[in-house]
């Protein structure tokens, strides 16, 4: 009978043992945020535990923002989606209801705890003299964007070259034109931003690089600072990357209370912080202050105010058959 009360103990003990380790967390996120994310969940899983006193394991998978909003939707069990454009959250809620159709609603700032701009990276000296979205269209000028279809990086390059037509006396036939002939200057698409990244740099393909400001410090960091130059075009739609809880897949695991304080910690001056560090322009106007030297003043352009809202974007621009698909032509 003791060894019995004794055997029931012990497993007492070990049932006690494993709940001070939560259910391992997944945030699917898009190919740019590694950095950050490498950052943030260590910070996250410190503050979890001084409050919970149990561990937090954060899992990451990243890739082509579309292509990893499909991944979820086939069934990959995020319980966490970090995208860098409402479009891919919105897919959630239109195939199978992983999330609510109203999901945008439920944290600050439409759900998007921080924002960015759309940047050219030259070669070091500029030698193509590259300095506005026209530049991109001269003749024997190379430009690498991943593909629109499947990456949110190609998209607000597609909106931003598009917006910048209209803010300078085009019209909607014009913009057509304007993204088309830009399009054409592309050798190679890649599905996302770090392939991209990896062509430009690494396998020295094309002139300029056009990606989110936060990259160009990422290309810093690995490639070294002298092997390019940044440059700030006149227009840039502004990102704003959105996050959401899936929130069949933590009603199933029971992971709700986890995955929304991980994503509510965003907003906290240290999550903040953190994105300022890995040059994310923080939402915190105290925190964007403080560090207003890396986050040169842009023209930004509202893509909403725009274009609409996200799902007719998706839909007029690049869905099968869309504008994209109909300038578009391949090499």
């Amino acid at each position: 009978m003791k060894k019995l009360f004794a055997a029931s103990l012990l497993a007492a003990g070990l049932a006690l043992g494993s709940s001070a380790q939560a259910a391992p967390l997944l945030n699917v996120s898009y190919d740019v945020m590694r950095d950050f994310y490498k950052d943030y969940n260590v910070a996250f899983q410190k503050h979890w535990e001084a409050q919970h006193k149990e561990k937090a394991t954060v899992q990451m998978s990243f890739g082509g923002s579309s292509k990893q909003a499909r991944s979820v939707i086939d069934g990959l069990p995020a319980d966490v989606i970090t995208m860098n454009m409402a479009t891919d959250i919105n897919a959630l809620a239109d195939n199978g209801e992983l999330v609510p159709k109203d999901w945008v609603t439920r944290l600050p700032n439409n759900s998007a705890p921080f924002t960015s701009a759309t940047v050219f990276i030259v070669r070091k000296g500029n030698p193509k003299a590259l300095k506005d979205w026209p530049d991109l269209i001269k003749d024997g000028v190379e430009v690498i964007v991943p593909n629109p279809k499947t990456s949110g990086n190609g998209r607000y390059t597609y909106l931003s070259a598009w917006g910048y037509s209209l803010k300078n006396g085009g019209d909607e036939a014009k913009a057509k034109e304007f993204v088309g002939k830009l399009f054409k200057h592309v050798p190679v698409l890649d599905s996302g931003g770090r392939g991209a990244t990896t062509t430009f740099m690494t396998n020295q393909i094309g002139d300029v690089l056009v990606t989110f400001e936060n990259e160009a410090e990422m290309i810093a960091r690995e490639f070294g600072r002298d092997q390019f130059e940044v440059i700030y075009p006149s227009v840039s739609a502004q990102a704003e990357p959105p996050v959401s809880v899936v929130d069949k897949v933590v009603d199933k695991k029971g992971s709700r209370a986890l995955a929304e304080a991980y994503l509510k910690y965003l907003w906290s001056p240290e999550g903040q912080e953190i994105a300022a560090n890995n040059f994310l322009r923080p939402r915190d106007e105290t925190v964007l202050a403080k560090y207003k030297d890396r986050f040169p003043k842009v023209d930004f352009l509202s893509v909403e105010k725009t274009f609409g809202d996200w799902r007719t974007v998706q839909k007029t621009h690049f869905v099968d058959g869309g504008v994209f698909d109909q300038i578009y032509t391949g090499k």
